[in-house]
């Protein structure tokens, strides 16, 4: 199964390369405006990009830190942990002309899922590109539960393996601006 190139997002004002098997979790349920979310078609793996307000008070790695934390603390994790934390080329994202700075975050976070008592540590990989001229953090998530906790991989859903690394990656590089005007008046 091929991935999906040129996904519009956010009415078309973007664009990026979707992972094969991805599921648009706005024709599942309601999604907040500034987010597209896609879900794996066998995993419980999650994709999200977050048009987010500029953090202009934290610079560099700070500012991705600040935003894994804040995250953690919307889905009230009981625990967050930071593992590691790297500057993205600017020169390999589609977005480049825009972007003034980007980081890659790892880290693990302990949440329950809704309606659960039982709290399990989830590996996160986020992907923050700066946009300042336009006073946005965009963010990228990719959710990666447990092992124990995907749904079966079973011989009828072995065409759509788990979402890796590269297929974030792919997301995050092919990541592409149509209309600035999704900012408002600049």
């Amino acid at each position: 199964m091929e991935p999906t190139r040129d996904y519009p997002l956010f009415g078309g004002a973007f664009s990026t390369t979707l992972p094969p098997g991805a599921i648009d979790v706005s024709d599942l349920r309601p999604v907040p405006d500034n987010q597209e979310v896609f879900c794996h078609r066998v995993t419980d793996q999650s994709l999200i990009v977050e048009l987010l307000e500029l953090q202009a008070h934290v610079q560099g790695e700070e500012a991705a830190r600040y935003h894994f934390e804040d995250v953690g603390g919307v889905q009230e994790a009981r625990a967050v942990q930071v593992e590691t934390v790297q500057p993205l080329v600017l020169e390999n994202l589609a977005l480049r002309g825009c972007c003034q700075e980007a980081w890659i975050l790892s880290g693990q976070q302990q949440v329950a899922k809704e309606n659960q008592q039982v709290a399990k540590y989830v590996t996160l990989h986020q992907a923050l590109l700066r946009l300042p001229q336009y006073q946005t953090d965009l963010l990228l998530t990719f959710n990666q539960p447990p092992p124990e906790n995907r749904s079966s991989l079973g011989p009828e859903n072995l065409s759509i393996p788990p979402w890796s690394l590269g297929d974030f990656e792919q997301l995050v590089t092919s990541l592409t601006l149509h209309d600035p005007n999704i900012f408002g008046p600049q």
